[in-house]
């Protein structure tokens, strides 16, 4: 399979899908920020002086999704349908889990959208929580699933 972002001269270009049909797509994607137990208790009691953690890192995913063509430099501009950031305490692993979905009706698929939401979420909590706990780490960003389009549907195996 070659690469569809480079032209017949090698250079980078944006793919033409005006002859691709509209369908229904759909892309999950997930991230994870490890941390010290204290700055995931922090997080759980919203403590945190710069506000509640989750709520904003929600609304940084929403946000990213939707700006996805103007971060990612040959993603198509696309007319989001859903976008969902959700979270997940991990206790005994002293993590946030992160699970976002896109959706849309259209001839281009969301899977960027939807890692973008859960970077950006994950870089928001990273943010947000540095003052308490430098050593975070995010790991695990990842596509967990997509549907529609050409390829069909796509899921990560566990």
């Amino acid at each position: 399979m070659s690469l569809s972002h480079i032209d017949e001269q090698g250079k980078a270009a944006m793919v033409d899908v005006s002859e691709k049909p509209v369908t229904s797509r759909e892309a999950r994607a997930f991230a994870r920020v490890r941390m010290q137990p204290s700055t995931l208790a922090q997080i759980q009691a919203n403590s945190l002086k710069k506000g509640d953690v989750l709520a904003v890192a929600r609304i940084a995913g929403i946000q990213a999704a939707k700006k996805c063509a103007d971060l990612i430099p040959l993603c198509h501009p696309l007319m989001l349908s859903k976008v969902s950031v959700d979270f997940e305490i991990n206790v005994p692993d002293a993590s946030v889990e992160i699970r976002t979905l896109c959706k849309l009706a259209g001839q281009t698929g969301v899977e960027m959208e939807a890692l973008t939401a859960a970077s950006v979420a994950a870089l928001t909590i990273y943010d947000m929580c540095k003052a308490v706990d430098m050593d975070m780490v995010i790991d695990n960003v990842c596509l967990l699933e997509k549907s529609g389009g050409r390829r069909g549907h796509y899921q990560r195996a566990e």
